[in-house]
């Protein structure tokens, strides 16, 4: 039975396994350990890595997972996978010093905790390891960022580098959203009662191999998180991007419309019909980049995906306008009838283009 469960993500890390067990055997000492990798399918052969090793250690464990991407989910996975009672979240790039894992755990276990956090921002803490003055503008902002759903005022909630006891995990984990690379910030925010945690600073390091996973798509998940942590019990995060989405449109629509009008000399009618098909594909793909993005469509997918939206939002904007008026002439004013109208459209867009544009409600 081991003490303590390591579980460490993988995507392209197949340079890393074996140094990451390496490092692990020499620090983790006395303690009875187990190493869990999730592999996201690594093209580079990452799950191979661990099964060969897993033939030479029998604490080495690999979960593979197909179809399925993202770390927050991965690190659940993991975690659910483990049988100890005290369990290790780090990354697989080295950027996570290890050398501080033994003190984690002993204030883990000593002082009966919920959670010790590696922390770049406490102490002699540092962060020298983000690669560009973007990363580290990025990483200090998500953390301001965190405050807004945040009680406790941990000093590094983006990290992904932490240890935590079981309890704390079976009383937390199906609060969580899985939505994200941010499962401490998830944790701590599922967490109902007050959160018993200390912290011990550690440099973050420069990777040891392969590439930062950082893109737009874990910025947008991040703020489908913090979204889904603030107002997900009222309204589904992800229609909340979808709305904002429709906003850019809607913007886009009134630029192209002026545009079709004064600069084109085309009819009013002509230029709102242009203006309105624009705006529907620049909806589609800020859509399918930021809302649906791990449910992203490509290649020969794409124009059939588009003409489904298209005919989709075609048949809200019919509904709105018939609701509109109905609404209007019934004695309603204007703005409520237009919003009502407004609304019941974006509620038919949504619903009908996640299903059908991208395959899944959600």
């Amino acid at each position: 039975m081991p003490q303590v469960s390591v579980i460490i993500p993988t995507f392209n890390e197949a340079d890393n396994v074996r140094v990451m067990w390496e490092k692990l055997k020499d620090v983790l000492g006395d303690w009875e350990w187990e190493l869990i990798f999730v592999d996201d399918d690594s093209p580079d052969g990452t799950s191979n890595m661990v099964a060969k090793l897993a033939n030479e250690d029998s604490r080495v464990r690999l979960i593979r997972r197909i179809g399925r991407r993202g770390l927050s989910s991965a690190s659940i996975e993991g975690f659910m996978a483990s049988v100890a009672p005290y369990i290790v979240l780090m990354d697989a790039d080295g950027q996570h010093d290890e050398g501080i894992l033994p003190e984690m755990l002993r204030i883990l276990r000593d002082e009966s905790l919920d959670m010790v956090i590696g922390s770049r921002y406490t102490g002699d803490g540092s962060a020298d390891g983000l690669s560009s003055k973007g990363r580290v503008f990025a990483s200090q902002f998500a953390t301001r960022m965190s405050t807004l759903v945040m009680r406790e005022s941990v000093t590094d909630p983006m990290s992904g580098y932490f240890a935590m006891s079981r309890p704390f995990l079976e009383r937390t984990v199906r609060n969580v959203s899985g939505k994200g690379y941010k499962i401490l910030l998830d944790l701590i925010t599922s967490n109902r009662e007050p959160l018993r945690y200390r912290e011990v600073s550690y440099s973050f390091r420069e990777r040891m191999a392969g590439d930062s996973k950082l893109d737009t798509n874990v910025a947008a998940e991040y703020v489908l998180m913090l979204l889904d942590k603030s107002v997900g019990k009222f309204v589904p995060a992800r229609f909340i991007m979808f709305i904002l989405s429709g906003s850019l449109g809607a913007l886009m629509h009134l630029v192209i419309l002026a545009s079709a009008l004064y600069s084109l000399g085309l009819g009013f009618v002509y230029s709102q019909l242009f203006a309105s098909g624009m705006a529907m594909i620049v909806n589609f793909i800020v859509n399918n980049k930021f809302t649906y993005h791990d449910q992203k469509v490509s290649g020969l997918s794409l124009l059939p995906a588009l003409i489904k939206f298209v005919l989709i939002c075609s048949v809200g904007a019919v509904t709105n306008l018939v609701v509109a008026a109905t609404l209007f002439d019934h004695g309603i004013a204007w703005w409520l009838s237009g919003l009502i109208g407004a609304g019941i459209g974006a509620v038919w867009n949504y619903a009908v283009s996640s299903t059908l544009t991208w395959g899944k409600f959600k």
